[in-house]
């Protein structure tokens, strides 16, 4: 008796491990992100310095600490004319990417083609609440990054970013859905809602 309650422990703790990958698979492709509405005088110096030539007419400027995880960054938040604008930094000040809200409209037709397609393979039932046309700094150049944003520039390197509520079997969830400017997808985070609702706009 004793070898088969050996072996029926070693298959409880091989069950126990299969488990705790999904779930770490599962906790890995999540975003839990927290908004903090700061003071400008806590936002980092040399963001402010980067940020403050674009801000002329701006309006309902704001500025915010994130916490997604492990990850802590700054993003302030703006419109100008017609568009809403994000713009982030890393917790050391550093520009990681531009944003700003647009419709779908905006987006290329053969772009927006190959989005829909993905969506409805993925989906069972989705809709789109959200679509930002997205400016990461990727070659660590802040300044052509910010222009080329300002001036709603097309560039192959672009990205677009959509929230979209899905149904399935298990009710609704949202997901943050990141895709190139060819509309191939890249990211894709199930949108984790704090227990408490501290984000501001």
């Amino acid at each position: 008796m004793k070898p088969i309650a050996l072996d029926t422990m070693k298959y409880k703790v091989f069950l126990l491990f299969v488990l705790f990958i999904g779930v770490s698979s599962v906790v890995s492709q999540s975003k839990q992100e927290r908004e903090f509405r700061i003071k400008e005088s806590e936002f980092p110096s040399s963001a402010r310095k980067l940020i403050t030539p674009y801000l002329g007419n701006a309006k309902r400027v704001r500025f915010y600490k994130e916490v997604d995880g492990d990850k802590v960054s700054f993003e302030t938040k703006f419109k100008k004319g017609k568009l809403k604008y994000s713009v982030e930094f890393s917790k050391n000040g550093e520009l990681e990417d531009v944003e700003f809200i647009i419709k779908k409209v905006d987006i290329p037709n053969r772009t927006f083609e190959m989005i829909s397609n993905y969506l409805a393979l993925n989906h069972q039932k989705y809709r789109i609440k959200k679509i930002q046309q997205q400016y990461l700094n990727q070659e660590e150049n802040p300044i052509s990054v910010l222009k080329a944003a300002f001036q709603n520039l097309i560039l192959p390197e672009i990205n677009y970013e959509l929230i979209v509520a899905s149904k399935d079997d298990k009710g609704y969830s949202e997901y943050e859905i990141t895709f190139n400017s060819d509309g191939e997808h890249l990211l894709s985070r199930k949108l984790v809602k704090p227990k408490y609702d501290h984000i501001l706009y």
